[in-house]
């Protein structure tokens, strides 16, 4: 179970970064492409990726090509919906992204829908709804009126990442492998756009980076090494990951950082973890 706890730590460890570095003048991008060169340097000291398997296979690089732009993307919106709509339901917009990779598993993948698992759809966007209503002005602290699109930009690109990931197991390319050319390909892709932008290099936006891709890669391990541990029961691993990662950043952001939690954004939360239940096996 330590290996559970220790990548819900690290998930939430990196919102929490991204929440305190926007109190200072730090080009976040800056910093979350020193994350992916940490991230590939770890991936490849601490779990050996065999290379070889591109050499040998034909290689999906429409689908490495798609993980390496979404990767990126959908790390920036959560930089911007943290910062825009709080801790708490960007936490919970990333871990209901659960929802897209299981209606494909129905609609793609022929997976049965069973009635608990139908509720837990269901369930899912309920959540998604309470957690993405916006107070009445003058309630709380002012908002973007965009918030609810960067939330969106996580659900929608989260669950794409996980479906690419899924269609790559199916390919045959292994996870480990798959991950290192991900990592490679988005870091390229934002040097690449931060350079045709011509943004202007802060040596503490790089440093920044370090800490971050550790605890990117540290969740990224950790989830790993919790899946070994626990290799016959896959659910309990990412239910009880997705629970644990919505109760601590409701934690966090409700006393650290003193957020408002209404009672729709608590009833969004308990709908979220019924959801994550009923889909259970």
């Amino acid at each position: 179970m330590y290996y559970l706890l220790f990548s819900i730590v690290c998930s939430i460890a990196v919102s929490v970064s991204f929440k305190l570095a926007r109190r200072y003048p730090v080009d976040l991008r800056q910093a979350i492409l020193v994350n992916y060169g940490v991230a590939a340097t770890l991936c490849v000291v601490l779990l050996r990726p065999d290379l070889t398997v591109f050499e040998q296979a034909a290689v999906p690089w429409p689908h490495l090509l798609a993980l390496g732009a979404l990767l990126p993307a959908v790390f920036i919106a959560m930089v911007a919906a943290v910062r825009e709509a709080g801790m708490v339901r960007s936490d919970a917009a990333q871990r209901l992204s659960l929802i897209i990779p299981l209606v494909a598993a129905f609609t793609v993948f022929g997976e049965v829908l069973l009635p608990q698992k139908l509720a837990g759809v269901l369930l899912g966007f309920a959540a998604l709804g309470c957690l993405l209503h916006k107070p009445a002005v003058g309630t709380e602290p002012t908002q973007s009126p965009f918030a609810w699109r960067y939330l969106l930009a996580i659900w929608l690109g989260y669950g794409l990442v996980d479906l690419l990931f899924k269609r790559l197991a199916l390919a045959g390319t292994g996870f480990t492998n798959a991950l290192l050319i991900a990592l490679l390909l988005s870091g390229v892709l934002l040097l690449a756009y931060l350079l045709v932008r011509r943004v202007s290099w802060q040596w503490r936006a790089l440093l920044l980076g370090l800490p971050l891709g550790l605890l990117n890669f540290g969740n990224i391990l950790f989830y790993i090494r919790a899946h070994q541990q626990f290799a016959q029961s896959p659910a309990l691993v990412f239910a009880s990951t997705n629970i644990g990662v919505i109760a601590l950043g409701t934690l966090v952001g409700g006393l650290v950082f003193k957020e408002a939690i209404r009672p729709v954004h608590w009833l969004g939360l308990g709908l979220a973890i019924g959801a994550v239940l009923s889909l259970l096996p």
